[in-house]
This record gives structure tokens, sequence and C-alpha cells, in this order.
């Protein structure tokens, strides 16, 4: 139990270094409110009750601050604000609004306890609740770690039911009858005699009034909107080509930009720029820190241009071979590299080696990837910088753009735009930092920076690569042990690294999917082993579980196998927490499991947790003249309750889809320091034709309220190489399947 003594000291630190924060940051910090950002934005007659609502004599304005990346995140905020307020679907506007530390996100602070989601004991409690605090001290206004829904679940609720009640005072004082004797519906305070006011006429009286706190939320049987089917807004903008993305942006006096980056992240030997220079449209070559940017009157000359551009480069300071990468790996598995024993059930070093099966897995650096390159428009002047970009730690994207152009921090004007996609990709500041630069040398021109496909994938920082030593042991028809030693670059330690921040403390995106998983093994171990000087890498879409879940569930799979027992029955056997096994149970149920299938078809199953939302997955392949073909997907959760039952289906297949895609076709390999894949021909999602029929249910079971934006992807991979074992006989032990099996 070594493993777990360690953890529960560091969670004594960590309560101790701020119960509520009255040590590290003084009570008084920790529960005191930040001011509302709306307030000096409003005009005569605006009111704001809070930093979400604002109601003018024109309209109603709901701020829904967390980004919108495309997994309907800002539908999900105004669904939770207009359940309280009384507001119908298209009776209000949203807005990102400005960074502000009243958008701080605790549950996002939380998530990076170093412990499992099911414990709930003191000291897990006591360093959740230190991390919030520091959350909201330091004002972290964040999305990602699929903790948008549980940070804002019950705030933003709160914050429609002040505004709701603040509005009905209004009233109540302009026509002189009790407050408890009005009602609220669609927009309207109603009166006794059945008048109704529209919200916009009261905006100048509730002006003047202090908003009405610690209002209780509605019981869940008088919701009108959560919890039922609401067709997000964005559709229909987004299904006609006329939703506006941060690429969209125009202003005008706008010139363009392109970079030309260094792929071995190195700084130029040699440039010549006058091709460059020689194109027609092209006004500047810059030189930048690390790079040159080209200047022109539209991005594709600037591209072209940039492309032009002859220089040699520095070296990598990573191996320049992918062999190499995985040699580091496997290098890093010795007890001088151990960064942390996660977890030590039982004895596993007393199972006897005459019965131990062993295997290697591993998973590839996959980039992010997104439909939408990186971009982001600038106007940098001398009192004030101006940027339009979508970035998911907003007054982050403020100080990274002020450190390069020397401005205060409240100079720079943050505009969050919706995203075409992230996957962890706009968590990076780069592209904010080279515009930056270029504004700074070009003041008073607004500037578009776009980055070329290539540009994206050469300067990417993908998903850590990953290797996993599996040893195991079965006896009389089950399974007996568990032994997973794991090495991989830490992500979090590569991205605070570049900006400048130390890794205090665990990582505990290295063993997530793993060191989780809702097993009672009798003899169970995880290590993690951090590999140190490998390529930088980042957060990407279900981050550690999404090379974990692959490791554990696989090999968990060969050994039931090994033990002649059942994949469902031998899971639902060694499941220990509740929620975990109905969705298990209802996947069985979907799925027919047990059901006899033609030859040459198979089934695979997984369960993988991550961020406290259990997913199991049953995949369904058969054999084809021209390969494998993944016919169905069967899929169940239990993120608590669902807000929204359409998005929640949809996230879920977009994750099975995004997870199955990467797991067949998709990673980053390095040749002479440079990753060689440059496009999307060398990295293909899952095709339309290969697309298989994917049935979702949910359950609601879960003791407290999750995202399920990431929580799909990681039991992909795994339950589709275990019904290729099924079907074929062959384990496929590294991804991208595709490598080492033909598919349809």
């Amino acid at each position: 139990m070594a493993g777990i003594g360690k953890i529960a000291r560091r969670g004594v630190l960590l309560g101790s270094l701020a119960t509520a924060g009255g040590v590290a940051f003084g009570a008084y910090l920790v529960w005191r409110d930040p001011e509302n950002p709306l307030a000096e934005t409003l005009s005569k007659g605006e009111a704001s009750f809070n930093p979400w609502v604002k109601i003018t004599p024109d309209g109603i304005i709901l701020i829904t601050p967390h980004a919108e990346l495309g997994q309907g995140v800002e539908h999900m905020q105004a669904l939770l604000l207009a359940e309280e307020l009384d507001l119908e679907i298209g009776q209000f506007e949203t807005r990102f609004g400005s960074p502000s530390p009243a958008y701080y996100n605790t549950a996002m602070a939380a998530e990076g306890a170093p412990f499992r989601t099911t414990d709930t004991g003191t000291l897990a409690e006591i360093a959740r609740g230190a991390l919030g605090a520091v959350g909201k001290v330091m004002g972290l206004q964040g999305t990602g770690g699929s903790t948008s829904v549980p940070d804002s679940f019950d705030k933003l609720r709160s914050a429609g039911a002040m505004a709701r009640e603040t509005l009905k005072l209004a009233a109540a004082g302009l026509h002189g009858v009790d407050v408890k004797d009005l009602s609220t519906q669609s927009g309207s305070v109603i009166l006794p005699d059945g008048q109704r006011i529209p919200y916009q006429a009261l905006a100048s009286a509730a002006a003047g009034l202090e908003p009405v706190e610690n209002v209780a939320h509605r019981n869940p049987s008088e919701w009108r909107l959560i919890g039922s089917f609401q067709p997000r807004p964005d559709i229909i903008a987004k299904s006609t080509g006329l939703q506006r993305y941060g690429i969209d942006m125009q202003r005008e006096g706008l010139v363009h930009a392109a970079l030309r980056l260094s792929p071995t992240r190195g700084k130029s030997l040699r440039a010549d720029l006058s091709a460059a220079k020689a194109m027609e449209g092209v006004s500047h070559v810059l030189t930048l820190t690390d790079g040159f940017a080209v200047i022109a009157d539209n991005t594709w000359t600037a591209m072209q241009a940039a492309e032009a551009i002859d220089v040699d480069w520095e070296e990598a300071a990573y191996p320049s071979e992918q062999e190499e990468h995985w040699q580091r790996l496997s290098d890093a598995l010795s007890s001088a590299h151990l960064d942390r024993e996660w977890r030590a059930d039982g004895d596993v070093d007393g199972l006897p080696e005459e019965r131990a099966i062993t295997a290697e897995y591993r998973a590839p650096y996959v980039a992010h990837q997104p439909l939408e390159p990186l971009n982001a428009t600038i106007l940098v002047n001398d009192d004030q910088v101006e940027v339009w970009a979508a970035h998911q730690l907003p007054p982050m994207a403020q100080r990274a753009i002020a450190r390069v152009t020397g401005h205060e921090t409240d100079q720079v004007i943050f505009h969050n735009q919706h995203a075409g996609g992230s996957f962890g990709h706009r968590l990076e500041f780069e592209n904010l930092q080279y515009a930056a630069e270029i504004g700074g040398q070009l003041r008073g021109i607004p500037v578009k920076l776009t980055y070329r496909r290539e540009e994206d994938f050469a300067r990417d920082f993908p998903r850590h690569i990953a290797m996993a030593k599996c040893a195991g042991s079965v006896r009389d028809g089950q399974v007996e042990g568990i032994d997973l030693q794991i090495a991989a670059p830490s992500p979090v330690a590569s991205q605070l690294g570049r900006i400048g921040l130390p890794m205090l403390g665990l990582d505990n995106q290295l063993p997530a999917g793993a060191w989780n998983a809702p097993y009672a093994l009798e003899h169970f171990r995880v290590r993690t082993y951090r590999a140190e000087g490998l390529a930088p890498v980042s957060s990407w879409r279900s981050v550690g579980a999404s090379t974990n879940g692959f490791f554990l569930e696989c090999f968990l799979d060969e050994l039931i196998h090994a033990a002649g027992a059942d994949p469902m029955d031998e899971r639902l056997r060694l499941c220990a927490w509740d929620v975990a096994r109905g969705v298990l149970e209802e996947v069985a149920l979907m799925s027919n499991w047990g059901r006899s299938l033609p030859s040459g078809s198979g089934r695979g199953l997984a369960l993988v947790e991550s961020f406290g939302v259990p997913v199991a997955q049953c995949v369904e392949v058969s054999q084809m003249a021209a390969g494998l073909r993944i016919d169905h997907v069967w899929v169940a959760a239990d993120a608590g309750p669902v807000i929204d039952p359409l998005n929640f289906e949809a996230q879920i297949q977009g994750g099975v889809i995004w997870g199955l895609g990467h797991a067949l076709n998709s990673e980053i390999t390095y040749r002479d320091g440079v990753a060689e894949q440059t496009n999307y021909h060398d990295a293909e999602g899952l095709r339309l034709y290969q697309t298989p029929q994917i049935d979702v249910r949910w359950r609601e079971q879960n003791f407290s309220i999750r995202g399920i934006g990431e929580p799909p992807v990681p039991p992909a991979a795994p339950a589709l190489a275990n019904a290729v074992f099924a079907a074929t006989g062959q384990r496929l032990r590294q991804m991208p399947f595709g490598n080492f099996a033909s598919f349809a």
C-alpha cells in the first residue's frame, strides 16, 4: 500500500496549504467573490445582477464564458441560465464575455487532486477544496478536462435564479404588490391579475436594487429545459456555412500573415528571404524570435511566400528518429525513473512466475488536427492591444500576449471566438505569441495570422507517446493480478514549461484511465515512469486515459482469454463501483451480449473511467474481402444528470468516431527531427463509409454531475482491438491499428 500512503500524505499537504484558503491566501480572498465584469459595461437603464446575466431595454444577454469548441458548451450554459430565469430558447442572445476572474473554474482546478474520482473521503475532499480555492483566487478561467458542466451546473442555475428573483422584486416595487404573489414565465414577470411585464421593461427599476441572493434551485421535477431534447441554436448556421469562426474575422485595412517556423523547433542557421520578398502582393517579410512571418494582401499569397523562404534550421533537441523515442521510453522503465506508484493492491511481486503472462503495449504521438487551423487577428497600438481568437484559457492568453507586446495585461482586449475544433490544441499560446510579435512590428495595422495546415502539423504539440510493460496472472478461470508499468513524458510539465511555470507535484494524467480503473483485482499495481528529453507534448482529448485505457483494457482482455472466462462476466465480477457496473450491464443488454455471431465476426469490450465518467463500449467487427469492417458500436455512459440528451448523444457518438479514427490511422513519427505527417492524407480520421452504427444509452446514477466531451474516447481503441482479436485471433498491441491489420 506504499503508493496509497504517498498519495494520502500529499493530500494532507494540499489540505494544509489551504483549508478554505485561510493560510495560503487568507480567508477573505477565498470567500470574496470577484467583481462583476458586466457592471462597467452598463448604460443607463440596463441591469446586471451577476457576471452571467445582463438585461437591457432592448434584450436579454446571457454570458457563456466557457469556450465553444464545437462541443455545445455555449448551448449548455445558456440552458442552465434560462431554466432558472424562465426564458425560452430564442428569447436571448449569448456572448462569451471578456476574460475575468469572475469566471473562475473550480472544477478544473480540483481535477488536479491526486485522488480517484470515487474517493470522497476527507483527505480527497480537502485536496479538491484546496485546489478549488487556488483556482478561485487565481481567477482560473478555463475550458478543459470535461469540467465545464460540473463547474456550471450549480453556479449558473444560481445566477439565473438570482436574476429572476431580483426582477420580481423590481416588479413588486413598481406595482405595489407582494413579491410572493408574483411568478415568471417565458421572459416576463406575471402580476396577480395576470398582466405580463417583460424583463426588458423592468431593467431600469432592477438596476437600482441589490441582487437577491441565496435563492434555492428549482426541483428537477419543475425543469422545462434541462433534461429535455433541445436542438442547439448553432446547428443551422453550421449546416449552412454561416457560422463565423476566428478564421473568418475581418477588419478594415486587414493584412494577412503566414509563418515559416522550424519543424525541429530550433533557430535558423541560414535564411534566404529574397524569393518571398519578390512575390507580388507581399509587403513585408519579418524576422521573428525563432522564425519568419510573411505579410501579404491575402492569405494564399502569404502562405506561398512563406513556403518559398529558403532556410536551414538547427537540429532538434529531442531524438531525431522515431525508434529512438521508443527506446527512450523503454529505458525509462527502470527504478531510476519511477515517477509514482499510484496503486498497490495486494502483492503483485508475490505472484508465481510460472503463471506470469506478459505483453508490451505502445501508443504513438498523435496530432490534434482540428479542422480550423490555428489563427489570430490582432491590432497593436501603443496604448492597447485588441485580439480576436479562440482560446480555452482567455486570461492566460491575455498575459501571454502582453508579455510579447510590452503592454499591461489589462491593456489587452481579448475577444474569444467560436473554434472549429480544438481537442486540446487551443490550450497552447504559440499562435497568439507569434501574432503579438508580428502586430508589435506593424503597429496600427490589423493583422490576421493563419497557419498553413503543414505548419499546424509540424508545430503541433501532440498527444504524449507512451509505452506499457504489462504482467499478470490467472487462476482457476479468473484474473488474479495485473502489474502495469507505464512510461511517458508528462503533458502537464511540458505545457507548463512553455509558459515558464514549474511542474509542482504530480501529473495525474500519467496514470489516468488505469490507476482509477473500477476493478477490485486481488493484486493490482500501477506505476508511472516519467520519460525526459522527448518531443514537447500537450493535452489531447482525454489525455492520459486515451493511452492507458488502451493498455489496461486490452491486457485485461488477454488475461480473461487466458483464463477461459467471458469478457463481460469477468469484468462484471471484478467491477467494484456500482456506477461502472451499471454501464457494463447496460451495454450487455443493448448489444445482446452472448448471442452467437457469424463466422469471421467478433466483439470486443472496454470499460474506462475518465474525468469521473465510466463509459462501456462494445464493438462488433466482421471480416470482409477488403479487410475488417466495423459494423456496430454500443455505448453506455453515466455522467450524472444529463442537461441536453440530444447533445449528450452527439458528443458520445463524436467521441467514438474520434477514438476509432485515431486508433486506426493516426500517429506522428519523427525522421531527422521533423514530424513525417504533414496533412490529413497522413492522418485520416474515420471516413463516412467506415463509420458504424453507434447506439447510445446513458444512466444518471453517478454521485455528481460530469462532462461528456472526453470520456467516450478512451474505450474506443481497446474495444476495437479486442473485437479484432475475437474475430481473427490477432492481438493489436500498438496504435495505429492500420499499420498492422487491414480495415475496409
